[in-house]
């Protein structure tokens, strides 16, 4: 024997020589049984170490300055396109009255039509196609005593209808069919009109906006402000041959405060634990609102919350891009490859502008207000919380290796009780049959 070292006395791990050790067929078999358990549970904590998952937390949202991207698509069977008008306003004090970019109208053919696409434009004030090129170069229309608009082909001048138009709005004066006014009569302002009175319209696109307290809302006719009141020139809404008037029945296809999630980010944000999908993001999707009232409003109060989705290592990554850098539509995607949106909860609101209760639904204690605007109002309000979804592994490194251990360890020594029980159980009962002979 080898002459013993210092450490000897240390060894938890006495052996025994193999003339004392006895071999059976029912320890092969727990052998092999053993290593195909522990094969089995080895891949299962394997491809839990590997397995991703999200973590949800909630901060206070400390973000200065921000802004938010807002991404609609709703559809108005029964009001034309020359007759909406999409506002955005905020508390900071800033209006987008008459959006001009980022928005398209696509007009509808009646429902009874089939409501197909008929045409779609774009909101931008000065399209190639209101340029007026067959003017004279030295024309300049006149604005009729109201104020020149200050972004006009020519300055000082009305040369098209929208500009005499926008010129009415800027003193709060209605403008009607445009009767008497050259330009609205060279360009067949009231004939167009009356030619779309009976098409629908659905305004889809995105708008960029203040991250704080504000509304927008689509109603007809000409924006202006008269004095602090936001007004309306609802003249052409309400006087029309259409019988029954135009309705503000419409159908939100999508309504969304950031960017939507892919789809493969979805499915693993749907889960027992945390569920959210892209309905429960955005909770107004796929709604209908129908009314049979011209003079209806509808209001839509909505309790926005910032969400952030952060994958495995975006840490290591660049820093994301600044607001101008960024095209409208790709506001929210940042190059480390993380998302920042915002879900929201909604409360809504109907009532006619004609007042009276709800006594027809059973609730004659409900009294409306009498007035207001038709159209279609979202007032959303900005959440002092935020939620971080962050992507991050089950387990780590350590982890992983400790539940290695404990499966080799446990399964062998499960597998040698078992195999000592069945050794026991043997040995006692041979026994016991050669005393009984």
């Amino acid at each position: 024997m080898p002459p013993k070292s210092r450490f000897t006395r240390l060894d938890a791990f006495t052996k025994t020589v193999d003339e004392a050790r006895v071999r059976t067929t029912s320890g092969g078999i727990i052998t092999i049984a053993s290593l195909l358990i522990v094969l089995w549970l080895a891949w299962g904590e394997w491809a839990d170490y590997r397995r991703i998952v999200i973590h949800p937390e909630l901060i206070v949202d400390k973000g200065r300055s921000e802004k938010m991207e807002i991404h609609l698509n709703i559809t108005f069977p029964n009001i034309p396109c020359e007759l909406l008008t999409l506002d955005v306003m905020d508390v900071s004090g800033e209006q987008q009255v008459g959006v001009m970019h980022g928005v398209s109208k696509v007009r509808l053919a009646p429902q009874s039509e089939g409501g197909r696409v008929i045409d779609v434009k774009a909101l931008d004030l000065h399209s190639d196609e209101d340029k007026a090129t067959h003017l004279d170069p030295d024309y300049c229309g006149g604005c009729y005593g109201a104020t020149p608009p200050p972004n006009a082909q020519k300055p000082g001048c009305c040369n098209t209808c929208d500009e005499v138009r926008e010129a009415y709005a800027s003193v709060s004066w209605a403008f009607g069919r445009g009767e008497n006014v050259e330009q609205c009569e060279r360009e067949h302002y009231g004939e167009r009109l009356d030619s779309q009175r009976k098409e629908g319209c659905r305004i889809e696109g995105s708008l960029r906006v203040n991250k704080v307290v504000g509304n927008f809302h689509i109603a007809p006719g000409r924006s202006f402000s008269n004095g602090n009141m936001h007004v309306h020139d609802l003249n052409n809404y309400f006087d029309t041959p259409i019988p029954g008037g135009h309705l503000f029945n419409h159908q939100i296809h999508y309504l969304r405060f950031g960017p939507q999630l892919p789809e493969e980010l979805s499915k693993k944000m749907s889960t027992k634990t945390s569920y959210w999908t892209n309905h429960h993001m955005n909770p107004l999707d796929d709604t209908e609102k129908i009314t049979h009232d011209p003079a209806y409003n509808f209001m839509y109060f909505i309790k926005v919350v910032s969400t952030s989705y952060l994958p495995l290592g975006w840490e290591n990554q660049d820093a994301h891009p600044g607001d101008n850098e960024v095209g409208l539509g790709a506001y929210g995607h940042l190059n480390d490859g993380s998302v920042e949106t915002h879900q929201y909860s909604v409360t809504s609101h109907r009532r006619s502008l004609n007042g009276g209760d709800d006594s027809g639904e059973g609730h004659k204690e409900k009294v409306h207000a009498r007035g207001g605007i038709p159209g279609v109002f979202f007032s959303y309000d900005i959440s002092p919380m935020k939620v971080i979804n962050r992507e991050e592994r089950s387990k780590t490194l350590t982890g992983f290796l400790t539940g290695l251990c404990a499966i080799i360890g446990g399964t062998l020594t499960v597998a040698a009780a078992v195999d000592r029980g069945l050794y026991e159980g043997g040995t006692r009962l041979k026994k016991m049959q050669s005393k009984n002979l």
